[in-house]
């Protein structure tokens, strides 16, 4: 017999709408699981019940008036959305993954979280994250790592793995997210659900703690393309500050209406190698590509293989920045010593940037940007880029952890997780898609890029093979 957790966070919202499910018997669901499993899958970071039980209350007090009254509501209204512990929602413990800010309280919301609130959404509470978002594994001092469903033994990825984790154990019907180098792809991929990074300035990273590299965007995971673009529905729009707006859609669309819209005939690149040198790719995840080629071939598409030339200067490039952005998370007086040795090691080599080295780096990391729209997909070219959202099947837990050896560490993390910086670095849409799995039965995402502002394009392409190869039906067994 189907569980309140086997229905889509859209199948929930419709039942609200209709009076045939209470956000109060929905979000006790999902509360009662995460007190069951959570220490299992290492989800969440700071639960929230007595929140979640007030905002459930005041939706369902909500969703009855608009019935009685003939009133619209939200798409989402009523359906529980766990934030990641890198934003904040005031009052609430914000981490950031480090014992460092054990102890912080939140004293503003995030806009993406104004957003939720908008939107009538319960917050379960704070999903688990890595020290600062910096590795793409979610391993921390703060709680047990995050793990995936499919695989106890093995990562859900990082740095969203606590978001990514939640869903695929169906503790939350879906989950913010956030990706500065992967890291709602890469937790997708290790846990079998969409995840989607939209377009540079499609969301707003304000009105704290910016990111003014324009690498990091809030996303979602979620486990269909229709779930994840009701949830970019919501957390999309400019905001007062922002650094850069993505194109707007047109009047009156939405993200949800291009689900089972026809993307029309695209023309497809293969990516057939990895950007960063010396990488060797699985092959589940190589087979995972050919196989979704083909697929893709067969519904209609263009697809051709288009080599990508291994380039260690980019990578040198994006580190820089990487690591600046590191030295500026904010650490209070005399705990710099609570930080885990990867993020000393970060901060380290970001304060020793100068200012005309981080300018030359962001200048570099455009201009990546503006060669990828230029010559791979200007109008005429390719419309779509395919290759592995990773280079390897989930690795074990603590596998590819160095306290000993950060730099060491850094390396093999740049090794798993090769071909997802690049869409942070041009500021594209793209998005992971659970489309294969090992003999074993662990999930291997694949990744689909599009050109900057095309959201759209992506969603109804990523419905079409959802139609085509559902997976939908695959459930772990902790389900």
């Amino acid at each position: 017999m189907a569980e309140l957790h086997d229905l889509t966070a859209l199948e929930q919202a419709r039942a609200i709408r209709a009076g045939d499910l209470s956000p109060v018997e929905l979000t006790e669901h999902y509360l009662d699981r995460v007190e069951r499993l959570d220490e299992t899958v290492g989800a969440f970071l700071t639960r929230t019940p007595e929140i979640a039980r007030e905002q459930a209350a005041e939706a369902e007090r909500t969703a009855t008036a608009a019935r009685r009254e003939d009133r619209p509501l939200p798409p989402l209204h009523g359906v529980p959305v766990p934030v990641k512990d890198l934003s904040q929602v005031a009052g609430v413990r914000c981490t950031m993954g480090s014992l460092a800010l054990d102890d912080h309280t939140a004293p503003v919301d995030d806009h993406v979280v104004t957003l939720l609130r908008a939107a009538g959404t319960v917050l379960l509470g704070k999903t688990n994250t890595p020290e600062f978002g910096l590795p793409c594994y979610t391993e921390n001092r703060l709680g047990p790592p995050a793990r995936t469903p499919w695989d106890l033994d093995r990562s859900a990825g990082g740095s969203s793995g606590g978001a990514g984790a939640a869903v695929a154990a169906g503790l939350a019907p879906l989950a913010h997210a956030s990706d500065g180098g992967g890291s709602i792809r890469i937790p997708a991929a290790a846990c079998g659900l969409v995840g989607l990074k939209p377009s540079r300035g499609r969301v707003s990273s304000g009105p704290v703690l910016r990111d003014v590299t324009g690498l990091s965007t809030s996303g979602p995971l979620a486990r269909t393309v229709a779930d994840a673009a009701a949830l970019l529905d919501v957390l999309a729009g400019p905001m007062p500050g922002d650094a850069s707006t993505a194109p707007a859609l047109p009047p009156g669309e939405t993200f949800t209406a291009y689900v089972g819209r026809d993307p029309g005939r695209l023309r497809i690149g293969v990516l057939t190698g990895s950007p960063v040198p010396g990488v060797e790719v699985h092959e589940e995840c190589r087979r995972a590509v050919g196989d979704t080629a083909a697929l893709l071939s067969g519904v209609g598409h263009e697809v051709e293989e288009v080599p990508l030339p291994a380039d260690g200067s980019l990578l040198e490039h994006f580190v820089r920045v990487w690591s600046v952005g590191a030295a500026n998370r904010p650490v209070p007086p005399g705990r710099e010593e609570l930080l885990m040795p990867l993020t000393r090691h970060l901060r380290r080599l970001g304060a020793a940037v100068s200012g005309p080295e981080f300018a030359t780096s962001l200048y570099t990391l455009q201009q990546v940007g503006q060669t990828v729209a230029d010559v791979l997909m200007p109008p005429g070219g390719y419309d779509v880029l395919l290759s592995p959202t990773t280079a390897t099947p989930p690795p074990k837990v603590g596998e590819l952890r160095d306290d000993a050896d950060p730099e060491a560490e850094f390396a093999a993390i740049g090794r798993y997780s090769p071909f997802t910086a690049l869409s942070n670095t041009t500021g594209q849409p793209a998005v992971s898609l659970p489309l294969h799995e090992t003999p074993e039965g662990l999930p291997v995402g694949v990744m689909l890029a599009g050109r900057y502002g095309e959201e759209a394009r992506l969603i109804a392409v990523s419905s079409q093979l959802e139609e085509a190869r559902p997976w939908a039906g695959r459930k772990p067994n902790l389900w």
